[in-house]
């Protein structure tokens, strides 16, 4: 697996650019040039220079040093609201697909109704109703978000079920919960593992959404979508304060993109002749 994951190239791309991400996030205090949240009305829109790389903002803030605080944001979100999805959809999902029958009926007609509504429209009312803020965010779209997760795992769970590994697991009389934890659990990872890593810029690109709308985080949060949210009115007076943080997101979205795409490759059983 790891041989054809090295060997698709946009995976490695993918890689590169996330493990930069968490280099840059976990050694932020170190490696910013400035305070995010220091204000200085003596350097309000400055174009980018030797002194500040990527310029500064409407109020004299450093905006290299934001888009790096940023990137700290940025995977917390993420990952916190996968974490939340994976927790909610893999549990409805293994329930769904071995147990069947009334339940699986009722998982997937409530799946259904989920899909059927705009899920922007939804979080943003959810996470509005809670009063805002990056941890109502990150609850909004995490408890609305799973259903990609409960119907991939379902349609796993009925594949394993089958097997005849199951029967005879069943036959010396091993428990419901052991089958699904130790036995059924264990051959869906690959795909769980996949499907997170798609999800992830999805949740990045929600959160982002949010925060542009002034759900999310909230000034003077270092956030990449709140401040391209406060670069919209100097587009055309001071172009890098939406630029800038647009391309972070951009480039971080299609780092998780690509290395989603090398491990959905990699661990597919029909490629493994192949390579």
């Amino acid at each position: 697996m790891l041989k054809r994951l090295k060997r698709h190239r946009l995976a490695t791309v993918g890689a590169i650019i996330i493990v930069l991400l968490i280099l840059i996030a976990v050694s932020a205090p170190f490696v910013s040039p400035y305070d995010p949240l220091k204000q200085n009305y003596d350097e309000l829109l400055l174009p980018p220079s030797t002194k500040h790389w990527l310029g500064t903002d409407d109020l004299g803030r450093d905006m290299l040093s934001r888009i790096i605080y940023g990137s700290r944001y940025a995977l917390l979100i993420g990952v916190a609201i996968v974490m939340i999805e994976m927790a909610v959809g893999v549990t409805l999902g293994l329930i769904a697909g071995f147990f069947g029958g009334f339940i699986d009926t009722v998982i997937m007609r409530f799946v259904d109704i989920m899909l059927s509504l705009p899920m922007l429209v939804l979080g943003l009312a959810i996470a509005g109703a809670l009063g805002g803020g990056l941890l109502n965010v990150i609850l909004a779209i995490g408890v609305i978000g799973w259903v990609e997760f409960s119907r991939l795992i379902r349609g796993e769970v009925l594949s394993v079920r089958a097997s005849t590994f199951i029967e005879a697991t069943r036959a010396i009389g091993t428990s419901n919960f052991r089958i699904l934890i130790r036995h059924i659990l264990p051959n869906t990872a690959a795909s769980i593992i996949v499907l997170a890593t798609l999800m992830i810029p999805d949740a990045i690109l929600t959160s982002a959404a949010l925060s542009f709308l002034g759900i999310g985080a909230q000034p003077p949060t270092p956030e990449w979508g709140l401040i391209l949210s406060s670069g919209r009115n100097y587009l055309s007076t001071a172009w890098w304060i939406a630029t800038f943080p647009g391309l972070a997101i951009m480039l971080t979205v299609l780092g998780f993109n690509f290395l989603g795409d090398g491990l959905r490759d990699a661990l597919d059983p029909k490629l493994r002749g192949r390579t």
